[in-house]
Protein backbone atom coordinates (compact mmCIF):
# COMPACT_ATOMS: atom_id res chain seq x y z
CA UNK A 1 0.00 0.00 0.00
CA UNK A 2 1.03 3.25 -1.05
CA UNK A 3 1.73 6.41 1.55
CA UNK A 4 -1.12 7.89 -0.34
CA UNK A 5 -3.50 4.75 -0.25
CA UNK A 6 -2.41 4.26 3.26
CA UNK A 7 -3.36 7.99 4.50
CA UNK A 8 -6.61 7.74 2.69
CA UNK A 9 -7.17 4.26 4.35
CA UNK A 10 -6.34 6.00 7.81
CA UNK A 11 -9.07 8.77 6.85
CA UNK A 12 -11.65 6.09 6.54
CA UNK A 13 -11.31 4.38 9.44
CA UNK A 14 -10.71 7.53 11.55
CA UNK A 15 -14.53 7.92 10.23
CA UNK A 16 -15.68 4.83 12.46
CA UNK A 17 -13.79 6.60 15.77
CA UNK A 18 -15.64 9.77 14.89
CA UNK A 19 -19.10 8.34 13.87
CA UNK A 20 -20.42 7.08 17.49
CA UNK A 21 -19.24 10.37 19.34
CA UNK A 22 -20.61 12.36 16.88
CA UNK A 23 -23.97 10.77 17.03
CA UNK A 24 -24.38 10.82 20.67
CA UNK A 25 -23.07 13.98 21.61
CA UNK A 26 -24.98 15.82 18.76
CA UNK A 27 -28.10 14.30 20.04
CA UNK A 28 -27.19 15.39 23.92
CA UNK A 29 -26.50 18.97 22.97
CA UNK A 30 -30.10 19.08 21.20
CA UNK A 31 -31.55 17.22 24.15
CA UNK A 32 -30.78 19.58 26.73
CA UNK A 33 -31.59 22.75 24.37
CA UNK A 34 -34.73 21.82 22.72
CA UNK A 35 -37.72 23.30 24.11
CA UNK A 36 -40.14 20.65 25.75
CA UNK A 37 -37.33 17.51 25.50
CA UNK A 38 -36.44 15.84 28.24
CA UNK A 39 -33.94 13.25 27.17
CA UNK A 40 -35.07 11.01 30.72
CA UNK A 41 -38.53 10.60 29.27
CA UNK A 42 -37.68 10.87 25.12
CA UNK A 43 -35.94 9.05 22.65
CA UNK A 44 -33.59 10.68 20.71
CA UNK A 45 -35.61 9.44 17.35
CA UNK A 46 -37.77 12.84 18.75
CA UNK A 47 -35.23 15.24 17.94
CA UNK A 48 -35.92 14.80 14.62
CA UNK A 49 -39.16 16.19 14.52
CA UNK A 50 -40.45 19.78 15.08
CA UNK A 51 -38.95 22.73 13.26
CA UNK A 52 -35.48 21.80 14.20
CA UNK A 53 -35.96 18.48 13.32
CA UNK A 54 -33.20 18.32 10.19
CA UNK A 55 -30.36 18.82 12.55
CA UNK A 56 -31.40 15.37 14.18
CA UNK A 57 -32.23 14.33 10.67
CA UNK A 58 -28.91 15.24 9.58
CA UNK A 59 -26.82 13.67 12.64
CA UNK A 60 -28.43 10.18 11.41
CA UNK A 61 -27.52 10.80 8.01
CA UNK A 62 -23.75 12.02 8.52
CA UNK A 63 -22.83 9.20 11.09
CA UNK A 64 -24.18 6.72 8.36
CA UNK A 65 -22.28 8.00 5.97
CA UNK A 66 -19.08 8.02 8.69
CA UNK A 67 -19.88 4.36 9.22
CA UNK A 68 -19.80 3.45 5.71
CA UNK A 69 -16.82 5.25 4.73
CA UNK A 70 -15.42 3.06 7.61
CA UNK A 71 -16.71 0.13 5.98
CA UNK A 72 -14.27 1.14 2.98
CA UNK A 73 -11.50 1.65 4.80
CA UNK A 74 -12.25 -1.93 6.88
CA UNK A 75 -12.24 -3.59 3.37
CA UNK A 76 -8.85 -2.58 2.70
CA UNK A 77 -6.94 -3.45 5.96
CA UNK A 78 -8.69 -6.96 6.48
CA UNK A 79 -6.99 -8.92 3.84
CA UNK A 80 -6.48 -12.19 6.56
CA UNK A 81 -8.09 -13.67 9.38
CA UNK A 82 -11.33 -13.61 10.59
CA UNK A 83 -13.44 -11.08 9.46
CA UNK A 84 -11.80 -9.90 6.72
CA UNK A 85 -15.32 -10.48 4.79
CA UNK A 86 -18.02 -10.01 7.61
CA UNK A 87 -16.64 -6.63 8.96
CA UNK A 88 -16.47 -4.67 6.11
CA UNK A 89 -20.02 -5.88 5.23
CA UNK A 90 -21.60 -5.33 8.45
CA UNK A 91 -20.07 -2.05 9.20
CA UNK A 92 -22.03 -0.81 6.09
CA UNK A 93 -25.21 -2.23 7.24
CA UNK A 94 -24.80 -0.17 10.40
CA UNK A 95 -24.27 2.71 8.32
CA UNK A 96 -27.33 2.03 5.98
CA UNK A 97 -29.61 1.60 9.51
CA UNK A 98 -28.29 4.87 10.26
CA UNK A 99 -29.61 6.40 7.44
CA UNK A 100 -32.98 5.12 7.19
CA UNK A 101 -33.77 5.98 10.87
CA UNK A 102 -32.54 9.86 10.01
CA UNK A 103 -34.72 9.44 6.67
CA UNK A 104 -37.93 7.76 7.86
CA UNK A 105 -38.82 9.79 11.07
CA UNK A 106 -40.82 8.37 14.03
CA UNK A 107 -44.47 9.51 14.95
CA UNK A 108 -44.61 12.21 17.55
CA UNK A 109 -45.28 10.90 20.78
CA UNK A 110 -44.76 11.09 24.91
CA UNK A 111 -45.82 15.22 24.87
CA UNK A 112 -43.06 15.97 21.93
CA UNK A 113 -42.86 18.56 20.07
CA UNK A 114 -44.71 20.22 22.52
CA UNK A 115 -48.67 20.30 21.97
CA UNK A 116 -48.27 16.77 20.80
CA UNK A 117 -50.42 13.55 23.27
CA UNK A 118 -49.13 12.48 26.32
CA UNK A 119 -48.21 8.53 26.03
CA UNK A 120 -47.86 6.62 22.80
CA UNK A 121 -49.64 7.34 19.79
CA UNK A 122 -52.44 5.48 18.83
CA UNK A 123 -51.59 4.70 15.42
CA UNK A 124 -48.33 4.15 13.93
CA UNK A 125 -47.04 5.57 10.42
CA UNK A 126 -45.52 3.45 7.42
CA UNK A 127 -42.47 5.88 7.99
CA UNK A 128 -42.55 5.60 11.86
CA UNK A 129 -42.39 1.71 11.18
CA UNK A 130 -39.55 1.73 8.88
CA UNK A 131 -37.82 3.96 11.38
CA UNK A 132 -38.43 1.45 14.25
CA UNK A 133 -37.29 -1.38 12.03
CA UNK A 134 -33.84 0.93 11.55
CA UNK A 135 -32.43 0.42 14.69
CA UNK A 136 -33.28 -3.04 15.54
CA UNK A 137 -30.72 -4.04 12.06
CA UNK A 138 -28.50 -1.57 13.27
CA UNK A 139 -28.14 -3.40 16.70
CA UNK A 140 -27.81 -7.00 15.50
CA UNK A 141 -25.24 -5.46 12.87
CA UNK A 142 -23.17 -3.91 15.09
CA UNK A 143 -23.43 -7.00 17.77
CA UNK A 144 -22.35 -9.27 15.25
CA UNK A 145 -19.46 -7.13 14.04
CA UNK A 146 -18.48 -6.89 18.19
CA UNK A 147 -18.69 -10.76 18.33
CA UNK A 148 -16.29 -10.74 15.05
CA UNK A 149 -13.98 -8.44 16.55
CA UNK A 150 -13.87 -10.86 20.08
CA UNK A 151 -12.96 -13.84 17.70
CA UNK A 152 -10.12 -12.46 16.08
CA UNK A 153 -9.08 -10.81 18.98
CA UNK A 154 -9.01 -14.35 20.87
CA UNK A 155 -7.36 -16.33 17.80
CA UNK A 156 -4.93 -13.78 18.78
CA UNK A 157 -4.07 -14.62 22.11
CA UNK A 158 -5.77 -11.07 23.22
CA UNK A 159 -8.06 -13.01 25.76
CA UNK A 160 -9.71 -10.32 27.92
CA UNK A 161 -9.84 -7.98 25.12
CA UNK A 162 -11.82 -10.75 23.59
CA UNK A 163 -14.12 -11.01 26.81
CA UNK A 164 -14.69 -7.10 26.89
CA UNK A 165 -15.98 -6.84 23.73
CA UNK A 166 -18.36 -9.70 24.25
CA UNK A 167 -19.33 -8.14 27.82
CA UNK A 168 -19.80 -4.35 25.81
CA UNK A 169 -22.51 -6.07 23.54
CA UNK A 170 -24.27 -8.08 26.30
CA UNK A 171 -24.29 -4.77 29.03
CA UNK A 172 -25.40 -2.62 25.56
CA UNK A 173 -28.17 -5.03 24.79
CA UNK A 174 -29.66 -5.25 28.56
CA UNK A 175 -29.36 -1.03 29.07
CA UNK A 176 -31.74 -1.09 25.82
CA UNK A 177 -34.17 -3.22 26.57
CA UNK A 178 -34.69 -2.40 30.30
CA UNK A 179 -36.71 0.94 28.91
CA UNK A 180 -38.97 -1.55 27.61
CA UNK A 181 -39.13 -4.00 30.56
CA UNK A 182 -39.66 -1.46 32.97
CA UNK A 183 -42.07 0.59 31.14
CA UNK A 184 -45.79 1.76 32.83
CA UNK A 185 -47.58 0.70 29.68
CA UNK A 186 -50.85 1.68 30.35
CA UNK A 187 -49.59 5.73 31.14
CA UNK A 188 -46.79 5.20 28.39
CA UNK A 189 -44.11 6.39 30.87
CA UNK A 190 -40.76 5.60 29.57
CA UNK A 191 -37.31 6.06 30.78
CA UNK A 192 -34.93 6.18 28.29
CA UNK A 193 -32.08 6.73 30.14
CA UNK A 194 -30.60 3.40 29.99
CA UNK A 195 -31.06 3.17 26.21
CA UNK A 196 -28.89 6.65 25.82
CA UNK A 197 -26.02 4.78 28.02
CA UNK A 198 -26.39 1.73 26.12
CA UNK A 199 -26.27 3.11 22.77
CA UNK A 200 -23.64 5.49 24.02
CA UNK A 201 -21.91 3.00 25.10
CA UNK A 202 -21.54 0.31 21.89
CA UNK A 203 -20.59 3.15 19.28
CA UNK A 204 -18.56 4.82 21.28
CA UNK A 205 -16.30 1.84 21.95
CA UNK A 206 -15.79 1.11 18.13
CA UNK A 207 -13.55 3.23 18.27
CA UNK A 208 -11.53 0.74 21.14
CA UNK A 209 -11.93 -1.93 18.71
CA UNK A 210 -10.49 -0.11 15.55
CA UNK A 211 -7.59 0.90 17.48
CA UNK A 212 -7.01 -2.70 18.36
CA UNK A 213 -6.62 -3.03 14.62
CA UNK A 214 -4.69 -0.12 14.36
CA UNK A 215 -1.87 -1.91 16.86
CA UNK A 216 -2.20 -5.39 14.72
CA UNK A 217 -1.14 -3.30 12.27
CA UNK A 218 1.96 -1.45 13.99
CA UNK A 219 2.49 -5.51 14.94
CA UNK A 220 2.86 -6.71 11.58
CA UNK A 221 0.38 -9.76 12.60
CA UNK A 222 -0.76 -11.82 10.00
CA UNK A 223 -3.44 -14.27 10.52
CA UNK A 224 -4.68 -17.97 8.47
CA UNK A 225 -7.81 -18.28 8.07
CA UNK A 226 -11.59 -16.11 7.50
CA UNK A 227 -14.79 -16.01 8.29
Amino acid sequence: MSSNDSQSTSKLLMAGYVAGPFFIVLSLLQAFTRDGFDWIRHPASLLSLGDLGFIQIANFVITGLLFIACAVGLKRILTAGVGRKWLPRLFVLVGIAFILGGVFVADPAFGFPPGTPEGMPKTTSWHSIIHGIAPVIGSLAISAAFIIFARRLWKQGRRTASIIAVLVVIVSFVLSALPQITADWETGEFNFLPLWIGVALVYCYVGVLLANLKAERQRGFHEDGTI
